[in-house]
């Protein structure tokens, strides 16, 4: 089978690595000049709403995906006709709008923390005096890894926050004092068949996720967890992989969002399941079934940013995933992937390699 991959960096990289295995060709679709999935296969370098190029793909291919949820809605109606796309636009509707999302939430009873739609000054005066203090405010589009946030933590923030990211439509989130914060990752295919991944526990710094523990050994959690996912996927006729972000507050999950797409918190799958996400997901969008999604140990992952240090090449009893990218503060340049008998093992290889990787950084 022929897949069109929209956009070429390291989650398209993977998602070529894994089709390559299971006998499809990829060919691509990205702006960049040699993106990190050039190494996969053909790119066609045009602009991700580039309506012939998007066409030219649509062309070459019996099925198209894409690796990050900022594609164009608009852009894929134009060849909804051509190809079958996969997760479909309904899904990238609901993740590129942080309303919308909250929206859906509410609509398929999985708990989140209480928002408020911002367009004015005045719309986020009355937020601050009905969510409290601290008050998280968002751009509704287009923010990732931290970017479009500001948390208003005292009223004389006021100015400053709408200086930041007034005169766009926001929304601001209530606070919410959380203990951990997990991922669940499930696959759905046309047919239906779902097969989920363990729950897993992730540490941010700066907005980036930096470290991933798989499985977050809580039972309780996992199984409503699965039950958030199985809603979603199905309400949304979902096909491929979907990630949903939760914050632990005790006993309880709320949603903070999700991704349509593979997700850098399941990278530890591509050595620790049975069955990779990005295997997964190839497998959902080409009509197969999900495959076994067995942890294979205990797996932690952590993301290199801003450059790989050489003594992160030079360690051994771990794999390092290097994305080919060009270094830049703040950019995810590769992973490093641990495995171990046990949680207490893992966590040793975790903190050895992250001391490492760190002194590395400052030296």
């Amino acid at each position: 089978m022929r897949i069109g991959i929209i956009g070429a960096g390291q989650l398209g990289q993977m998602l070529g690595y894994a089709a390559h295995d299971l006998g499809h060709e990829c060919f691509f679709l990205d702006p960049a000049n040699k993106p990190p999935a050039a190494s996969v296969g053909p790119v066609i370098q045009a602009a991700f709403d580039d309506r012939v190029a998007l066409a030219i793909l649509a062309e070459k291919c019996d099925v198209l995906t894409y690796e990050f949820e900022n594609v164009p809605v608009a852009a894929l109606a134009d060849i909804a006709d051509l190809v079958p796309i996969y997760p479909p636009p309904e899904a990238l509707h609901h993740a590129q709008d942080r309303l919308a999302e909250k929206r859906l939430f509410q609509n398929l009873g999985i708990p989140l923390p209480e928002f408020r739609a911002i367009d004015s000054s005045k719309d986020l005066h009355e937020a601050v005096g009905s969510l409290g203090l601290p008050l998280v405010i968002k751009t509704r589009r287009l923010g990732y890894d931290g970017k479009g946030q500001f948390v208003m933590r005292a009223a004389e923030q006021f100015d400053a926050a709408w200086q930041a990211l007034g005169n766009r439509e926001l929304i601001a989130e209530q606070w919410v004092e959380f203990d951990y914060e997990v991922s669940a990752i499930g696959v759905r295919n046309a047919k239906g068949e779902i097969a989920n991944y363990c729950l897993t526990r992730n540490e941010h710094a700066d907005g980036i996720l930096r470290i991933s523990r798989a499985p977050a050994e809580d039972t309780a959690l996992t199984e409503l967890a699965t039950v958030h996912m199985r809603n979603l996927l199905e309400h949304l006729n979902y096909v491929g992989v979907l990630a949903l972000e939760l914050f632990v507050v005790g006993p309880s999950l709320l949603a903070n969002e999700f991704a349509p797409r593979v997700h850098n918190s399941g990278h530890w799958s591509i050595e620790g399941a049975t069955t990779s996400q990005f295997s997964n997901h190839i497998l959902a969008i080409s009509g197969e079934a999900p495959r076994p999604t067995d942890n294979l140990g205990h797996a932690g992952m952590l993301n290199l940013i801003g450059e790989i240090p050489d003594a992160a090449r030079k360690l051994t009893a771990c794999s390092l995933h290097d994305y080919g990218k060009t270094p830049r503060p703040g950019r995810k340049l590769g992973h490093i992937t641990v495995i171990a008998d046990s949680a207490s093992a893992r966590d040793r290889k975790i903190s050895q390699i992250n001391e490492i990787v760190t002194k590395s950084y400052t030296q």
